[in-house]
């Protein structure tokens, strides 16, 4: 039979991939941890975790078992909160995962209105991007995720058992050295690019325009690609939160017109949605406005 703690010890040996680290976050001594790890595998029957030299590593089927033990953990926390909120948002917690121009922009104003109106609520926030976001809510590890995708790309999430509520729009900034600026003025210039998504779309702006543009750097922090284009050293698109969140005076923003970023705040699993994530979407559907 499996066991709940000895689930919460693998999700966390997997996490960090370290006994003493899994120990330090669940306040247990080490040889607890080892000895619920002992316990999980003469209950399951199959070795889930290997030395090597002074760490350990999971088999294969201990993998496949964290894998399920983080999900069904991040399931009893998510119910345990729920339960919680049920009895008026007097208690328990929500979590909320969000990259930096909307942790920095849209969250802050957010997490002020759902202190004021539920000051009993625990807010946790964690600055991921989308992609690790939605694999986090997939998990458990995370109630709402804070996400985005530039106008006209397919909403695949949708498929996946997430559920979005459209946020709002951020316009996209050519960022350059000089005013009035046009991607068509770049064709030949070097190019700094951030996450895989957002090189696509960067790819997608230059080919409208003719050409594909030769990335030479490569950063998703908007002070790096601000300082970087007032060196000198490129040109970049960043999004108007990013611009809000920090805005360097030596450099200029053109918006493109036509091209913009939907934000959507995203949850998982059968409707309807915890009173505490409820509560938190509609904060950050005000916030956003």
């Amino acid at each position: 039979m499996l066991n709940l703690i000895h689930l919460r010890v693998l999700a966390a040996v997997a996490r960090h991939g370290s006994v003493t680290e899994a120990a330090r976050e669940l306040h247990y001594t080490q040889p607890s941890v080892s000895h619920h790890l002992s316990r999980l595998e003469a209950a399951t029957g199959v070795k889930l975790v290997q030395r090597v030299g002074r760490g350990i590593r999971l088999t294969p089927e201990g993998r496949l078992l964290a894998n399920r033990a983080t999900e069904i953990v991040g399931r009893v926390d998510a119910a345990t909160n729920e339960l919680a909120a049920q009895i008026g948002l007097r208690a328990g917690r929500v979590r909320l995962a969000a990259n930096a121009s909307t942790l920095s922009t849209i969250v802050p104003k957010a997490a002020a209105a759902l202190d004021q109106a539920h000051p009993g609520l625990e807010l946790i926030l964690i600055e991921r991007h989308p992609v690790e976001a939605l694999q986090m809510l997939r998990g458990g590890e995370i109630d709402v995720a804070l996400i985005f995708r530039y106008a006209g790309a397919p909403v695949e999430e949708e498929d996946g058992g997430f559920r979005l509520v459209h946020v709002g729009d951020d316009p996209i900034y050519l960022i350059s050295g000089r005013p009035d600026d046009s991607i068509a003025n770049h064709r030949h210039s070097a190019w700094i690019g951030g996450c895989e998504r957002c090189q696509n779309e960067l790819i997608t702006l230059c080919r409208h325009e003719g050409f594909v543009p030769r990335i030479a750097s490569l950063s998703d922090d908007m002070v790096v690609v601000q300082a970087l284009v007032a060196a000198g050293k490129g040109v970049a698109t960043l999004p108007g939160l990013a611009l809000q969140a920090h805005r360097r005076p030596d450099i200029h923003a053109t918006e493109l017109t036509g091209f913009t970023r939907r934000l959507y705040a995203a949850t998982y699993g059968d409707p309807p949605d915890p009173p505490a994530s409820i509560a938190l979407v509609q904060a950050i559907q005000d916030s956003a406005r």
